[in-house]
């Protein structure tokens, strides 16, 4: 097997590391299906560069979040280097570049959300996901809570989003009915 170096990283095709360390296979997310997918979105394009973004929308949406190994896989499908994906990876905060929780919660931290106690909003969604701290996945893989700079709903704060949902006007006191109503 060849060698690929995603930002440095010398890593053996299609190989990963489980959490102990052990190379495993890394297993395509571009087969079938997802694969006829991306190739309609190519289409649409007058490169291939500029599928960039939803390719890895793609990758996350089907593994939670975009890997060293996804990002060698969208370079090479769309015949870019791995260090310019990685480049767009870690330059645009949508994308996960480590496993989250089945809900990412985003709290606006914006100087009028803060006013407006957002600080008390990301403190509640820490005690009640037992997260614990920004950016760690509670112990049951549920929830991973961030702050974010801003959400744009500076006449709604504090403004917060989870997964895709968009809230307003969240307060401490109606974060626990917000988790609630989550499966």
């Amino acid at each position: 097997m060849s060698a690929k170096s995603v930002g440095g990283v010398e890593s053996p095709d299609l190989a990963s590391h489980d959490s102990s360390g052990h190379e495993t296979q890394y297993l395509a997310v571009f087969t079938g299906e997802v694969r006829k997918e991306l190739d309609t979105i190519m289409a649409r394009y007058p490169t291939r560069m500029a599928a960039l973004l939803p390719a890895l929308w793609i990758i996350q949406r089907e593994r939670g979040w975009v890997s060293e190994d996804g990002m060698a896989e969208v370079a090479e499908i769309l015949e870019l280097t791995p260090a310019y994906v990685k480049g767009v990876v870690t330059f645009y905060t949508m994308y996960h570049q480590h496993p989250v929780g089945k809900y990412f919660i985003q709290v606006c931290t914006t100087s009028p959300c803060g006013i407006c106690g957002a600080e008390d909003v990301v403190k509640a969604f820490l005690q009640h996901t037992k997260a614990g701290e920004l950016g760690v996945t509670s112990p049951d893989n549920k929830y991973t809570v961030i702050e974010v700079e801003c959400l744009g709903a500076c006449g709604f704060a504090t403004p917060v989003m989870i997964n895709e949902e968009f809230l307003e006007s969240v307060t401490p006191d109606t974060v626990p009915a917000i988790l609630g109503r989550l499966p």
